[in-house]
C-alpha cells in the first residue's frame, strides 16, 4: 500500500487520525525526498528515512515527534540524501556506528558529514583533535568514561607549550594546552559523542557533567589615551595596505577575516554600504559605511591595480589578499607604546567600535545591530532596528574616535 503523501507541518502532524487496530499508518513528506513519518496505536509519531539503494531498499530511524521537529527531521533527511548522492549508503554507516566504532573513526565521519559541511572551522577542529585527543583514537566509543575525559581535559590544561616551525621561509609560532585550550578540546569531544548519538550509536556522551575552566572574557579595547599614539603610528605606518586594514577593522568593526578578504564587488559607494556574504556566525550582514571609511575606500580604489577583486590585496598569498597582518599589528602597537601588545589583538578594533558606541550612549540593540552579534535574547529587538540610527551610531563612535587625535588626515 502506497504511503499517503503530504506536506509535513506541525499542525497536518497533529491532525493524523490514531489507528485503532495494530496496524502503523505510514506517511511521507511531499517537500522532503525519503523522510516519512510513522503513526502507532498509542498516537506516538516517529520521523523515518526510507530508500532504495543498490537495489535494497534501507531504513533509518530519525527521532520522535516533536521532540524531533518537522525542520530538524527534513535536515537530517536531506544529510542522508546528500551522503547517497556521494555514493555511500547511511544505512550501512548507521549499522557500523551501532556496531562500535573507535573514537578515531567516529571523529573521521563528524568531520567528512558534519563539520565540512556545517563549519567554516573544521579544520581547527582536525588541528585541536590531532594535537590532543589521538591517544584515544584507537579507544572503543563505549569504553571512554568521563575519568578518561577528565584525564586527557586536566593533561592539556596543565601541559601549556610553544612549537616554532619554519614554513615558508617564515617562523610560525603556535601555542597548545593550557586551560582555554582544554575547555575547547572538551567542547570538541562532547559534540562528538553527541554526533555519533544522533548517528544511532548507543550509548550515554562520557563529557557530560564536566566543568570547563572559568574564563576571563576580554574586554580590550582602545581607550580615549591611546587613541592619538595609535593614529600616529598608523600615519608612520610604511605599508599602507597594512594600514588601512587597520582603519577599516576599526571604522566598520567586522570581524578579521572578513575585512582581509574584503572585495570590491560586494562596496556599493551610492548606498555607503558593505556586503558580507558570510559571517562567523553563518548569516550575511551588511554594514553601515561612515564617513571615514568611504574616504578610505575612494582612496584604495583610485590605487587599485590589476583590476584586482580584492580591497587589500596581496601577491604574497595564494588567496591573492593579505592573510597574516600579526607582525605588522605587533609593530604598530610598540611604535604606538602600546606595550601590552601580546594582551592586544586585531579583534580588539572590533570590540573598540563598540565600546565607544556604548560610551556614546547607543543602545545594545543599535550595537548589537552594528556588529552583527547573534544572540537569542535580542534578535526579535535587533529585527525591528533599520539601518539608518546604525549608521549614525557608528558615525559618532568613529568621529569621537578619529577626534581623539589630529593624526588621521597625515595618515590617508
Amino acid at each position: 500500500m502506497t504511503a499517503k503523501k503530504f506536506v509535513f507541518t506541525k499542525r497536518s502532524i497533529e491532525s493524523l487520525p490514531v489507528p485503532t487496530n495494530d496496524s502503523r499508518p505510514e506517511y511521507m513528506d511531499a517537500n522532503t525526498p525519503c523522510l516519512g513519518l510513522r503513526v502507532t496505536k498509542s498516537g506516538a509519531k516517529s520521523f523515518f528515512y526510507s530508500k532504495r539503494i543498490s537495489g535494497r531498499k534501507e531504513r533509518l530511524t530519525i527521532g520522535q515527534y516533536p521532540a524531533v521537529t518537522v525542520d530538524q527531521a527534513r535536515k537530517i533527511a536531506a544529510q542522508y540524501n546528500g551522503v547517497v548522492a556521494n555514493g555511500l549508503n547511511p544505512a550501512v554507516e548507521a549499522r557500523a556506528i551501532r556496531q562500535e566504532v573507535t573514537l578515531g573513526e567516529m571523529f573521521e565521519i563528524y568531520i567528512e558529514r558534519y563539520a565540512k559541511i556545517h563549519k567554516k572551522s573544521w579544520r581547527i577542529d582536525e588541528q585541536r583533535y590531532n594535537c590532543h585527543a589521538t591517544k584515544l583514537s584507537s579507544w572503543k566509543l563505549s569504553s571512554i568514561n568521563s575519568g578518561d575525559i577528565k584525564e586527557l581535559v586536566q593533561y592539556v590544561a596543565s601541559h601549556k607549550r610553544q612549537n616554532k616551525q619554519v614554513i615558508n621561509g617564515r617562523t610560525v609560532v603556535s601555542r597548545a594546552g593550557g586551560e582555554g585550550a582544554a575547555n575547547q578540546m572538551l567542547r570538541l569531544l562532547k559534540t562528538v559523542f553527541n554526533y555519533a548519538i544522533s548517528e544511532q550509536w548507543k550509548g550515554d556522551n562520557p563529557c557530560t557533567g564536566i566543568k570547563e575552566y572559568p574564563s576571563q572574557p576580554r574586554d580590550r579595547f582602545l581607550d580615549k589615551s591611546e587613541m592619538p599614539n595609535f593614529f600616529k603610528a598608523l600615519s608612520e605606518l610604511q605599508n599602507h595596505t597594512m594600514r588601512d586594514f587597520f582603519l577599516m577593522s576599526l571604522f566598520t568593526g567586522a570581524r578579521k577575516a572578513n575585512v582581509m578578504a574584503m572585495r570590491w564587488d560586494q562596496v556599493n559607494f551610492d548606498k555607503a554600504t558593505w556586503f558580507i556574504p558570510r559571517t562567523k556566525n553563518g548569516t550575511s550582514h551588511e554594514v553601515p559605511l561612515v564617513e571615514a571609511a568611504l574616504t578610505l575606500l575612494e582612496l584604495r580604489k583610485g590605487l587599485t591595480v590589476d583590476d584586482s577583486d580584492w580591497v587589500f590585496m596581496s601577491s604574497h598569498s595564494k588567496s591573492g589578499h593579505i592573510e597574516s597582518p600579526e607582525k605588522a599589528w605587533k609593530s604598530l602597537l610598540s611604535q604606538a607604546g602600546i606595550f601590552d601588545y601580546r594582551g592586544t589583538r586585531i579583534h580588539d578594533l572590533r570590540r573598540s567600535m563598540g565600546s565607544w558606541q556604548v560610551n556614546l550612549g547607543s543602545s545594545l540593540a543599535i550595537i548589537g545591530k552594528s556588529l552583527n552579534h547573534k544572540n537569542l535574547s535580542t534578535t526579535a529587538i535587533y529585527a525591528h532596528v533599520n539601518e539608518d540610527p546604525v549608521r549614525q551610531s557608528m558615525e559618532k563612535a568613529s568621529v569621537a574616535m578619529i577626534a581623539a587625535s589630529d593624526k588621521l588626515e597625515n595618515s590617508l
